[in-house]
């Protein structure tokens, strides 16, 4: 194989990779000798048929597979003579399509990582912000959880208000009548001004009465899930089954029994521990982001154009799926693109900042061990249905890529647990509303380490969005603790057909904070790009032996 070296410049390489048809045909060779022992013909004794003739009905196929073998290989070698490492799917294209007999010219085009200078980990200082928890604390969630365990009083022939919880039939119609699937249910629980329901649904439930029946218009959100309806006008025929009024949240011995648990004390136990763990996740993102500036500071190496492109494509896509739920989508987009160099910046950082976390962890040993792989592959498919689950798996058990993503947030977080010990930490108390500040503090505008949970990667905000942010935040995590044991008093199951109706909050969701696990391929904004190691070379396949290029 002859190799040329055309690109040279910066983390930019390019080669042409010339394939000798002789090596091509050898490998043609070597398959008729191992297939003909075992092919059966009619007119043949068992491994007696022709090679000849096994080349004529498999020739083609095989000619196929010789090439794209002798492609793999060719590109393997590549990497290994010059030691190089990828930082993306090597560019693999055939010259002018192939035909047999001919040699086989590839052109080769990749990105390299760079050489990453060894930081200094041995002066690293920080501060851990750390808040105890108090009765008041324990107490305000515990009277949330109370609130929401509400117990419902029949109101009567009391018309419905505010806060009423109506019970509906409901038949959802196009504006020409036709009912749409999914749209009919029955025993709907709606609590009016709750916000689960798609706007203006729960507004036109006011005034209702047990007994009555009422027509309703709605508009369908523009994101709504089922296509067919988003966007669209419809109506709703509903009849009240009930009415109820919320009866006044007790804090007692029967809330807990309620839940399966022996005693109130041990309910505010649950919380109090419910309320540590937020608290030092809380604690551990500040330590984490302190850190990653130190880190960033007097490193400023050249990164992979590529990395930076995929890292700025997951940030703008998650920026305008939220700006489709601002108030005004249109301005909010406009903003973005504004600011879009902003976000570009902070993707390069995080590029670098996981390049950097790859050197570190790789000159100190740091290894996720194929137990914690394998439970990392076993959580990840329970995303996905029984007969998806094992295709799932397979498929990152076989591609090295997609293992490399799934390992990388695990990764990442072991290298930092490496640092976390490694550095002269020391501890101060404060106040959560103090540590969230700090988290959110403007500081980290210039070093991309500003984070929402909501608004990830906004590098600017005014006061007023800081403050919806930080409300949705709140509303996000569940401000409301989980259900210790098993749930409270039944509640009806859902309608057939209620997700017509309903538009999906996370307020529906169960109400534990617990964290929300990182997307491999998506790290929250001042976290580190997953670049843990240099992107395995996925073997490219030629299309068609004769005439086709290479994927």
């Amino acid at each position: 194989m002859q190799t040329v070296e055309t690109l040279n410049e910066g983390l930019k390489r390019a080669y042409t990779l010339t394939i000798p048809a002789s090596a091509i045909e050898a490998r043609v060779d070597a398959e008729i000798k191992r297939v003909a022992p075992q092919m059966r013909m009619p007119g043949f004794r068992p491994g007696k048929v022709p090679a000849n003739l096994v080349r004529k009905m498999h020739g083609d196929a095989m000619l196929q597979e010789a090439l794209n073998t002798s492609i793999q290989d060719g590109i393997q070698s590549l990497i290994a003579d010059k030691q190089l490492r990828p930082a993306v799917q090597p560019s693999v294209e055939l010259v002018e399509g192939y035909a047999p007999g001919k040699d086989a010219e590839l052109k080769v085009e990749l990105e390299v990582l760079p050489q990453v200078p060894a930081p200094a980990i041995d002066n690293l200082k920080l501060e851990r912000l750390t808040v105890p928890v108090d009765d008041a604390a324990v107490d305000a969630q515990l009277q949330k959880f109370a609130d929401q365990q509400k117990r419902w009083d029949d109101a009567g022939d009391k018309a419905a208000e505010t806060g009423d919880l109506v019970t509906v039939d409901f038949v959802g119609k196009t504006m020409d009548g036709v009912a749409f699937d999914g749209g009919t249910g029955t025993d709907m629980a709606v609590e009016i001004g709750a916000g689960r329901l798609i706007p203006g649904f729960e507004d036109q439930v006011v005034g209702a009465k047990a007994g009555e029946e009422r027509q309703i218009k709605v508009t369908f959100p523009a994101d709504y899930g089922a296509k067919e309806l988003a966007g669209k006008d419809a109506t709703f025929d509903l009849t009240i089954k009930s009415v109820k009024t919320a009866g006044e949240s007790v804090i007692d011995e029967e809330l807990a029994t309620s839940l399966g648990l022996e005693s109130l004390d041990q309910l505010k136990g649950l919380l109090k521990g419910q309320i540590e763990q937020e608290h030092n996740g809380l604690t551990r993102t500040y330590m984490k982001r302190k850190l990653l500036d130190q880190l960033a500071e007097g490193h400023d190496f050249d990164v992979p154009p590529s990395m930076v492109e995929a890292e700025f494509s997951q940030i703008w896509q998650q920026l305008q799926h939220e700006a489709t739920h601002e108030p005004d989508p249109e301005a909010a987009l406009k903003e973005m693109e504004a600011e879009r160099e902003d976000y570009r910046k902070i993707a390069e950082r995080r590029v670098r900042l996981g390049l950097l976390l790859s050197e570190i962890g790789q000159a100190n040993g740091v290894e996720v061990s194929q137990q914690e792989m394998q439970r990392l592959l076993m959580q990840a498919a329970q995303q996905y249905g029984p007969e998806d689950r094992q295709r799932f798996i397979q498929y990152v058990q076989q591609d090295p890529m997609a293992a490399a993503q799934l390992r990388a947030p695990l990764y990442e977080d072991k290298v930092v647990d490496f640092l976390f010990d490694k550095a002269e930490v020391t501890d101060r108390e404060t106040t959560r509303e103090e540590l969230e500040a700090a988290i959110e503090s403007e500081d980290g505008f210039a070093t991309g380490t500003h984070h929402h949970d909501h608004d990830n990667h906004k590098p600017k905000q005014t006061k007023a969005k800081k403050a919806a942010a930080s409300d949705k935040a709140d509303a996000a995590e569940g401000d409301a603790p989980a259900k210790p044991a098993k749930k409270a008093a039944a509640k009806k199951p859902a309608a057939k057909g209620e997700d017509a109706a309903v538009e999906p909050t996370e307020a529906d969701a169960a109400p534990a904070k617990k964290p929300r696990a990182k997307k491999a391929a998506a790290p929250a904004e001042g976290e580190a790009a997953p670049a843990a190691e240099a992107a395995p070379a996925k073997k490219p396949r030629a299309k068609k032996a004769a005439g086709g290029d290479a994927e």
